[in-house]
């Protein structure tokens, strides 16, 4: 399976990570350690969003998506509210 998902940093809300993987898990645990040079400046992050597929090439074009202004809006606006 091909995993696409969405990150937030739990100290910075504010900030979010979108990506792909095969492995799930353990690209989690990459990000919460300081394996991803990309995220360890905002860890820990928690997982707040992921859809898995079969193909890589809708994975990736779901991605592509993901980090559209359009999807971005979306996401602050109705998926991401504050508790």
């Amino acid at each position: 399976m091909y995993y696409v998902y969405v990150i937030r940093s739990v100290e910075n809300n504010e900030q979010f990570y979108t990506w792909f993987s095969e492995n799930l898990k353990q690209r989690l645990e990459e990000h919460n350690t300081w394996k991803s040079k990309h995220t360890q400046k905002y860890k820990p992050w928690e997982l707040v969003f992921y859809s898995a597929f079969e193909s890589k090439k809708i994975a990736l074009d779901f991605e592509k998506y993901l980090k559209s202004a359009s999807w971005i809006a979306f996401r602050n606006k109705r998926l991401i509210c504050e508790v």
